[in-house]
């Protein structure tokens, strides 16, 4: 009956928490849920980098409800802060209210802002783990990603046929999804830090990869891969480059030498920035230090991944994809020719596939929005800083 109760309130309190997806990065966001004999009093969310968290805006919904938290349960999908940061520490505030109980899905991996529940415990506040909410825990997962393994949340996304041909034996890919897809593809854009895609994408569809007509809450980082520095200088994607970052990470040596010093100052004069990366012996950019690069110089926290199905099989081989959003279009092309969504592997049995969970199916007309999500991130023991 508790485990019921506890999946209830944190489910809410992980709904809260994804209107903030945007807004919050490099934080990670947060729902709260205050509640006592069955009865919620006070609701919050982490709305945006420097407002109040999610405890101590429920909080404030208590008090402007003219409801007294105190000895109420709290539930929230990450453990409360106990640090002094742009806000100061939840643990604080929870306990200056009398909350009795607070009930939390995901510990904090912060070395700073972690052991909220250990100071509350010793200030004599109960405090529990729970896993009865998937959903609640999963909202924290770029957050904790970023903060234990310094790297960011990757989500992949193509568009496909039945039959998965993300184009055809030509390249004509516009459109295979429909008008409903695209708008959701928008928004996406509008809730990342940074867009990741490679020459080839560039040459064939000619993308400026903005967030257009929906109401983005960031302006996310184009980044190309271009080993070889070899973009022509027409493409869309380096208009506007002074407004919109627009980053082309080629081979490490390529980036400082003298051959290729011409064309770096001419893109460097449009507002590109080159970036050097190893390549390894294959003669593509090193994808884990590309994406190390953008969480250590940008703070990114997420990016997502628009391109064809060579730099989409290198990630996937280097199991580098968290998340794929998929959408499935009614249509076939039983053409062996056409590529399909990601290729660069050898996989001689089904064992050796890279296994996904689906998590979510969304209609979009005719149109499947499928999001997938890989096995859950390994958590650091309890001892662990």
């Amino acid at each position: 009956m508790q485990r019921d109760e506890d999946r209830i309130w944190l489910d809410l309190a992980a709904r809260l928490a994804l209107r903030g997806r945007g807004l919050v990065e490099p934080n990670p966001c947060v729902g709260c849920v205050i509640v006592r004999d069955g009865r919620v009093l006070g609701l919050g969310h982490h709305r945006r980098v420097g407002d109040l968290h999610a405890e101590r805006e429920a909080l404030e919904s208590c008090r402007r409800q003219g409801h007294d938290p105190r000895g109420a349960t709290m539930y929230v999908t990450l453990e409360p802060c106990a640090h002094v940061g742009r806000q100061p520490p939840c643990t604080e505030a929870i306990f200056r209210a009398g909350i009795a109980r607070v009930v939390y899905a995901r510990p904090d991996p912060h070395p700073v802002s972690g052991r909220g529940a250990q100071v509350l415990q010793d200030a004599g506040v109960r405090c529990e783990r729970s896993l009865a909410s998937p959903a609640a825990v999963r909202v924290s997962d770029p957050f904790v990603k970023k903060t234990t393994t310094g790297l960011p949340w990757v989500i992949a996304k193509w568009a496909q046929t039945i039959d998965g041909r993300i184009a055809t034996r030509t390249g004509q890919s516009q459109w295979i999804s429909n008008e409903r897809s695209r708008h959701r593809v928008h928004r996406l854009r509008g809730r990342v830090d940074c867009i990741l895609t490679a020459l080839g994408t560039v040459m064939a569809d000619d993308p400026l990869l903005t967030a257009r007509g929906v109401p983005a809450r960031r302006t996310p980082a184009r980044v190309v891969c271009d080993t070889h520095l070899e973009i022509p200088e027409d493409r869309r994607i380096l208009q506007h480059a002074r407004e919109i970052p627009t980053i082309i990470a080629c081979d490490k040596e390529l980036a400082v030498a003298h051959i290729a010093m011409e064309k770096r100052m001419r893109l460097e004069d449009r507002g590109v920035q080159i970036w050097g990366i190893p390549s390894p012996i294959n003669g593509r950019v090193n994808l884990e230090l590309l994406l190390r690069a953008l969480v250590h110089q940008r703070d990114a926290t997420t990016v997502l991944v628009e391109a064809g199905p060579g730099l989409l099989g290198t990630l996937f081989a280097h199991d580098l994809v968290d998340e794929a959003v998929v959408y499935l279009a009614p249509m076939l092309l039983a053409d062996e020719q056409a590529p399909a969504a990601a290729v660069g592997r050898a996989v001689p049995t089904l064992d050796e596939g890279r296994h996904l969970r689906l998590l979510q199916v969304k209609r979009l007309g005719d149109d499947l929005e499928l999001t997938y999500r890989r096995d859950a991130l390994p958590e650091p023991p309890p001892d662990a800083p």
